[in-house]
């Protein structure tokens, strides 16, 4: 065995054993080590602990390696300046955008609406909410949910029903009957 846990005189990929004893010898000293290069310690350990499952798809590799070890330390560092690039980009991009108007929270008819979806049983708020929200037909619907054409009917109908009967009674207790300022 050499010093990084794996045994080099069979040629092939590394054996699972081998891997787990590699791994628990060597795990928290590359995550000390990535630390101090990161200055970061779940930086580190995500990034090593993603290194060590690429290492594990490229046994070969690993086996021929000199130093799997550092091939593990190295493929960390790599995936660690990639997040690095990735949120900077993002940082960046995020300030070129214009800021996102203020939102003052739902709308009373918005929150009628959901409190009334809540109110469905799970499979007519589903077709509800396929149908008029994510604008699918029936076909499609019954495909994704795999229920007939006319139990997807069924459902829309006594959903569409149900939604009715609950909304006309928010319009009932609300001031303004529910209808948006200089709108019907």
């Amino acid at each position: 065995m050499d010093c990084c846990g794996l045994v080099s005189p069979r040629v092939g990929a590394v054996s699972p054993d081998e891997f787990t004893e590699f791994y628990a010898a060597s795990f928290r000293r590359l995550v000390g080590q990535l630390y101090a290069m990161t200055g970061n310690s779940a930086e580190a350990q995500d990034a090593v602990q993603e290194a060590f499952v690429r290492a594990w798809a490229h046994r070969a590799k690993l086996e021929a390696s000199a130093s799997p070890e550092a091939w593990v330390r190295s493929t960390a560092w790599r995936i660690a300046v990639s997040r690095w690039h990735r949120a900077r980009r993002g940082r960046l991009l995020a300030r070129s955008q214009p800021p996102p108007p203020a939102d003052n929270g739902p709308s009373p008819d918005r929150i009628a609406l959901v409190d009334a979806l809540r109110k469905l049983p799970a499979e007519q708020r589903r077709a509800v909410v396929l149908y008029h929200l994510c604008d699918r037909t029936v076909a499609e619907i019954a495909a994704e949910t795999g229920a007939p054409i006319g139990t997807v009917k069924a459902r829309l109908a006594r959903g569409r029903a149900a939604l009715a009967a609950q909304l006309r009674d928010w319009a009932a207790v609300t001031p303004g009957g529910g209808q948006r300022a200089g709108g019907a």
